[in-house]
């Protein structure tokens, strides 16, 4: 004989959804700034090595573009 459950069955503890949040909001900022920084570092490196700027131009690019970024994303 077998026994059908008509509603949702629950398993292990009651779902903290206010650390669920927190957790996916902290996920998605890091993914936001990861992703930003990362772009940034490569065109960074892109003035560097192809325009002739060399090291002082690329690391200038990547403050500025980092400080440009920050005013963006928020």
């Amino acid at each position: 004989m077998e026994h059908h459950r008509s509603g949702p069955i629950e398993t292990g503890a009651e779902m903290d959804y206010r650390e669920h949040e927190k957790t996916y909001d902290g996920f998605l900022a890091g993914t936001k700034w990861g992703t930003m920084v990362t772009v940034v570092l490569l065109i960074a490196m892109a003035a560097g090595f192809f325009s002739g700027a060399g090291f002082l131009g690329g690391l200038i690019v990547f403050i500025v573009l980092n400080v440009a970024g920050v005013f963006l994303l928020r």
